[in-house]
């Protein structure tokens, strides 16, 4: 088990990276073909982060909420949002492995890049299963296996990507239905051993009944 990391650490820089950011915009784009976000929806962003993926919805929807477990990310976020003139961005410090519980109904809850970090997925799905409104839908991006390999640093890392089908029963026995996948997006990056390697991410969705 690799320890946690700190993110409030990286958080003031996390934005200067734009292989990082075209990233998570080429997932919020792959969103945006699964989901369409109307001015009637309440939405929770769970790991959001500095807001890279937020912020690609805040403006066509009723309320954002973002969740994370670093405070500086969230200030980051906070900031962001208005500067942009985004009234209806809210933030929420919390950890799930810390045995923090989410709150709320939300109409739409995504997250992006975010499961590797966390420790227990069934209790994590469980916990956002349980504040989707009903016909509401869950959205996960996040990196198919990866050998290890995508994470120059893998403190924190508690997973080494993802196989699409056991997460997808994760999801089903989190009580979650019509759950299917498309890719999201994938990025090249240079490896320890030397040369480089492409990575794929996923977009997983599902529905509450």
């Amino acid at each position: 088990m690799e320890s946690r990391r700190d993110f409030d650490i990286v958080a003031a820089d996390w934005d200067e990276h734009p292989p990082r950011v075209k990233l998570i915009g080429d997932i919020a784009a792959t969103l945006l073909t699964q989901v369409v976000p109307t001015p009637e929806m309440d939405v929770l962003d769970f790991g959001c982060g500095t807001g890279l993926l937020s912020l690609h919805l805040a403006s066509r929807v009723r309320s954002l909420t973002g969740i994370d477990s670093s405070s500086a990310m969230l200030e980051v976020l906070r900031q962001k949002a208005v500067r942009q003139g985004l009234a209806n961005v809210k933030t929420m410090h919390l950890d799930p492995d810390q045995g923090d519980v989410i709150s709320g109904q939300y109409d739409l809850v995504v997250s992006s890049m975010v499961f590797h970090h966390i420790q227990d997925i069934e209790l994590v799905l469980r916990q956002l299963h349980a504040v989707i409104k009903p016909s509401g839908t869950l959205c996960i991006a996040d990196l198919d296996l990866d050998d290890g390999l995508f994470h120059e640093d893998p403190t924190g890392v508690f997973h080494s990507g993802f196989d699409r089908d056991e997460l997808r029963g994760m999801l089903i026995r989190a009580g979650l239905r019509d759950v299917h996948d498309v890719l999201a997006a994938e990025t090249t990056k240079p490896i320890a051993a030397g040369g480089e390697r492409r990575f794929t991410v996923f977009l997983m969705s599902g529905r509450r009944d």
